[in-house]
This record gives structure tokens, C-alpha cells and sequence, in this order.
């Protein structure tokens, strides 16, 4: 068994802005390799995603660009299991690949999260955060430092090897059925339940900003997706999806936003990322 553990860490809300990658690459359950570094994401950095990963426009001044560590990364990456916890770090490299015009790397993904939702029965629902599923199975690192997130991501699918028996190709297979689920629509037009069957099931998410998107049509995407859909940012939100023109440094921030920034700078784990990425997320 053979396999690329990878996690990444982004300057802002686009996806694309990676500032940091790390990867272990395994074989026969041992860690064999590890590589990790800044990378200068040629973009601005927002407070809080800093707040978050501790990593800002001054520790990337001397760091390699994606397209200066794109040669490395297809060696350790290319016709390989890549591991990843929820497909944002997939995203994100598609996305960053696209921006910097890096031809794509072929990939077999394997999402851990996916994997845990089907190992054990009280996260099939809600719970299986990196955080949460490293401390059930009793393994210590470092949130939000890429190389200690990609090797908690490895120890997860050992962890549900182990308990479950299915060795990895098996669980290529296993995440693209179902987890034996009935999906409940909610009847109001933006208030929705998620899709058990959907790739982010277990995410609640709140649209602000001007979407392209309708925002019941966005809300029923979003729903058909996994997510439940509430229209006001609280302490249940996971995922704040801003839907504004030329999204970059936002000077006016909505109400929405600025409540779920103060909720992340209290500890609560909030992505805020814009409707294109969450685009990706959904299409994917």
C-alpha cells in the first residue's frame, strides 16, 4: 500500500491563494517521506485566515511560488492515492493549478472524511472534523500546519483500515456509495436540510453578498450538496459562502461576514470562502 497524504493552507478566501503545502508519502503503512513549505501565494493575506494557520505576507517574502515547486510536486504526486480530510485541499490545488496555468496532475483523491463517515456511525452525521476524529482515535499533532494536518489525515484512513478491513482501494470504491441515508428537503426556500448523500454533508452554510446565483436556487445546490442552508451566521455555521463582485479585499463587509469573522476570532471553525470556489465544492 502506497500512498500521498498532502493538506494545504491559504492566505484568504479564494481557494486558490495557497501559502502552504505539506505532503508524507507512505508505503506499507510507514512514513517514508515528508516534504512541506511556504508558498508565496503572490496575494494578499486576510486577518483571518493569519488568525488561523499563523502565516502572513512577511513569512512568505523569500518562499517559492506553486509554479517554482510544481515540478516537485507532480514526482511526488502524479498517478498517485492522494489522501486529503474534505475536498477543500483538493479544490484548492485545482484551483491554484488553474490560476498559475500548471498543467493538472493526475490524481487518484481519496477524501478521509468520506472514509469516517462510513467507519464509524457517530460521525456519520456531524463530528468528523480533523480536530474531532484525531482525538477519537487518540492521535496528537498540530492543527493547521499543512504537514501535521496531511499526516493526521494519513493515521485516519489507518485508523479506519483497521477497524473497518477495507484496505485503500477498497475505500476508493466505498466513498462513491451511499451511507444509507433518506435526504429530507426542509420546505422553506432558503432554510434546507442537507443531503446525507452529499459530498459536504455536515456543513452548514450561510450565503452573503450578491450571488450569481438566485439565492433559493443557491440554497437548493447547496442542499443537494450536503449542506444544510440557514440564512443567519451563528454558532452551528461552518461555512460562510460571499458572494460579492471582484471578491478580494473587502472594505464593507455584510453584517454576515463581519459576524463570522468575530465568531472565528472566538475559536469557532468558519471557512469563508466565494461563490466560485463554492462552485467547485458542490460541482465536485
Amino acid at each position: 500500500m502506497e500512498f500521498v497524504a498532502i493538506d494545504v493552507e491559504t492566505a484568504n478566501p479564494d481557494m486558490a491563494s495557497i501559502c502552504q503545502i505539506g505532503i508524507a508519502i507512505y508505503k506499507d503503512s510507514k512514513l517514508i517521506y515528508t516534504w512541506d513549505s511556504l508558498i508565496n501565494p503572490q496575494d494578499y493575506f486576510d486577518d483571518i485566515n493569519v488568525s488561523i494557520h499563523g502565516i502572513n505576507e512577511h513569512a512568505v517574502t523569500n518562499a517559492p511560488t506553486l509554479p517554482q515547486v510544481a515540478h516537485l510536486l507532480k514526482n511526488h504526486l502524479n498517478n498517485k492515492i492522494c489522501v486529503c480530510h474534505t475536498h477543500f485541499d483538493r479544490v484548492s490545488m485545482t484551483k491554484a493549478y488553474s490560476k498559475h496555468h500548471i498543467d493538472n496532475i493526475s490524481i487518484t483523491w481519496l477524501d478521509t472524511a468520506k472514509i469516517a463517515r462510513r467507519t464509524w456511525k457517530d460521525v456519520a452525521q456531524r463530528g468528523y472534523g480533523l480536530a474531532n476524529l484525531c482525538h477519537k482515535i487518540d492521535y496528537n499533532f498540530t492543527h493547521h500546519n499543512a504537514l501535521e494536518d496531511a499526516k493526521a489525515a494519513a493515521n485516519i484512513l489507518f485508523a479506519a483500515i483497521e477497524k473497518s478491513g477495507i484496505k485503500i482501494e477498497g475505500w476508493i470504491e466505498r466513498t462513491n456509495q451511499p451511507i444509507d441515508n433518506t435526504y429530507k428537503s426542509h420546505s422553506s426556500a432558503i432554510n434546507k436540510e442537507g443531503n446525507p448523500e452529499g459530498n459536504l454533508y455536515g456543513e452548514t452554510v450561510v450565503f452573503t453578498g450578491i450571488l450569481q446565483l438566485s439565492r433559493k436556487d443557491a440554497a437548493i445546490a447547496a442542499a443537494k450538496a450536503g449542506c444544510v442552508v440557514r440564512s443567519s451566521v451563528t454558532k452551528n455555521t461552518t461555512l460562510l459562502v460571499a458572494g460579492v463582485p471582484n471578491f478580494s479585499r473587502i472594505k464593507n463587509k455584510s453584517s454576515k461576514h463581519a459576524k463570522a469573522e468575530q465568531l472565528i476570532l472566538e475559536g469557532q471553525k468558519i471557512k469563508i470562502i466565494n461563490e466560485l470556489d463554492f462552485e467547485e465544492l458542490i460541482k465536485n
